[in-house]
């Protein structure tokens, strides 16, 4: 088992390391369509439509892929994001001075975060509860910094048991790459989906935890929130895209055709409608690969 300080270096040193490549490598986006996935599924998280907020902190905002885009649309008057790495809020400061945006940004950790009681209306995350050594202070921080009536929302949280199911199409991808290459003329890249290295290593060290639904729901609780709601998201959606994201790793970018890229962006769109309306309403969250919740503070 690593120790909490193990765990903050390999993901300050991974983040740090994937910064100027992470928005290209996880096809982030800052316009209608990275703008309409944010709104989606912050919008999922509730289970209604997000309001207005005045002031918003985000926890480990990576390159900003939720800020950047939320204050875009108008849902976040005024955001703080947080990381610990600063070579991610290097990227997202660039992303936010070419797209006209102001954000505050802070190199910090969750469990100490530096604010006030009562500064945010809303507490945001996407992608990082996972990688947090200390849940419980960790949520207490979150507890501490809300107002009282204030919201908290994290999406894209591993499911323990989705991903494991995620496991099958990696798997198959992995064995069928070279047959795939083949068929796409496309060259091999040794080590992985990052250019560096060592980043490619330190890649599989960062994530800590995934979760059951109970498990989201007692952290929750456990430091007083109230109205927790958990719900599972991507099924279909998740092995179509963890299978294409697997062969592309195994290739060099440059090689990987555009039709290829189209078909695996627009099927993996197509699949996310059919989660929506058809798995995610049915199914139990804990099978889904990403989970989302939800809270609020009493007033």
């Amino acid at each position: 088992m690593a120790t909490a300080d193990e765990i903050r270096d390999v993901n300050v040193r991974y983040h740090d390391k994937a910064a100027h490549e992470y928005d290209t490598k996880w096809g982030i986006d800052y316009g209608p369509q990275g703008g309409g996935q944010v709104h989606t599924k912050l919008r999922k998280a509730l289970g209604h439509e997000p309001g207005t907020y005045d002031r918003a902190l985000e926890i480990g905002a990576g390159t900003g892929y939720f800020s950047l885009n939320l204050v875009r649309d108008g849902t976040v008057r005024e955001a703080v994001a947080t990381d610990i790495s600063p070579g991610m809020l290097r990227s997202l400061e660039t992303s936010a001075e070419r797209l006209g945006l102001e954000i505050e940004t802070a190199v910090c950790e969750a469990e100490a975060l530096p604010f006030d009681d009562g500064s945010f209306d809303l507490v945001f995350g996407h992608a990082v509860l996972h990688h947090l050594p200390d849940l419980e202070k960790s949520f207490d921080e979150f507890f501490r910094v809300l107002r009282p009536g204030g919201v908290l929302a994290f999406c894209g949280e591993p499911s323990l048991h989705g991903d494991r199911l995620a496991d099958i199409p990696k798997r198959a991808a992995v064995f069928s790459a070279p047959v795939w290459r083949a068929l796409m003329r496309a060259q091999e890249r040794e080590g992985g989906g990052h250019e560096d290295c060592e980043a490619n290593r330190l890649e599989w060290a960062v994530d800590v935890h995934a979760f059951t639904p109970g498990d989201l729901t007692r952290l929750g609780e456990r430091s007083g929130f109230e109205r927790v709601r958990v719900r599972g998201e991507e099924l279909a959606a998740s092995w179509f895209g963890w299978m294409n994201r697997t062969l592309e790793s195994l290739a060099e970018p440059e090689t990987v055709p555009t039709l290829w890229r189209q078909y695996a962006f627009r099927g993996y769109l197509v699949l996310q409608r059919v989660d929506r309306a058809l798995l995610e309403p049915r199914l139990p969250p804990a099978i889904f690969y990403n989970l989302l919740v939800s809270a609020k503070k009493p007033a």
